[in-house]
């Protein structure tokens, strides 16, 4: 019986799912686990795929970990423009007349930059806050890759005022270990916009590198309110706010 050359035998390989390779192919014989653990089938696999920044990368990086990053990626934040209501969303802090969903562009408002975006959340005359905590080990990020590996956590949010009213806005972002103990955080500055504005949305946006070991949730928060004290909803816009996990 002829024996497959491993070039072909890679090939053949690369064309099999990724969690196949990883819990099935390396269990065959010695042979498959050397190639499945080699990055040539996964340098296969991320070309098939067309992720970026494929050609930047060298036979020495972690090309298995790079794979399933990029397969992984997507927004953790659940319901971030209020299509859901406020699903997901926890610790709310109502202050003033509290949160509300509004269609966008709104009164006095602006369309978002961007397609898709129909929604946003509303702050009030007294403080709103809200939150989310990802557990990171749920949504597939296992506990070496976070420990060892130490991907990139990307967090942005956009927010914008009323034309005619001024508002306040402050994001809030910790990395939380197993007990939930904070291992390191971000807080953004108070930001402020006067009265009579151009109503423009603003992204924030914040990176998270070389944490350390032992991040497994991210607690992501963020909040504000009007500076005209107003009955009703003329404080700060909320939507698309993300947090990703980078290859």
């Amino acid at each position: 019986m002829e024996v497959l050359s491993e070039a072909i035998l890679t090939q053949i390989l690369a064309f099999l799912p990724a969690e196949e390779l990883v819990l099935v192919c390396r269990l065959v014989c010695r042979q498959w686990k050397d190639i499945v653990d080699a990055p040539t089938v996964w340098i296969l696999k991320c070309q098939e795929e067309g992720f970026s920044g494929t050609e930047e990368r060298t036979e020495e990086d972690n090309w298995q970990t790079f794979f399933f990053l990029n397969k992984k990626k997507r927004n953790l934040i659940k319901n971030s423009c209020g299509e859901e209501g406020f699903d997901f969303w926890e610790d709310m802090e109502n202050g003033g007349d509290g949160w509300k969903i509004e269609d966008l562009p709104g009164d006095c408002g602006n369309d978002f930059p961007s397609e898709g975006i129909q929604k946003c959340f509303v702050t009030s005359y007294g403080w709103c806050n809200k939150s989310q905590v990802i557990d990171l080990l749920y949504e597939g990020y296992w506990a070496d890759l976070m420990d060892t590996t130490q991907p990139d956590i990307v967090v942005t949010d956009w927010y914008a005022p009323r034309s005619d009213s001024g508002c306040l806005y402050e994001l809030f972002v910790q990395l939380l270990s197993e007990n939930r103990d904070v291992l390191t955080e971000y807080k953004s500055e108070t930001i402020t916009i006067p009265q009579f504005n151009d109503a423009n949305w603003n992204q924030i946006s914040h990176t998270f590198s070389g944490y350390g070991p032992g991040v497994r949730f991210v607690r992501f928060q963020h909040g504000g309110q009007d500076t005209m004290y107003w009955k009703g909803w003329f404080g700060v816009r909320v939507t698309h706010s993300t947090v990703t996990i980078q290859p």
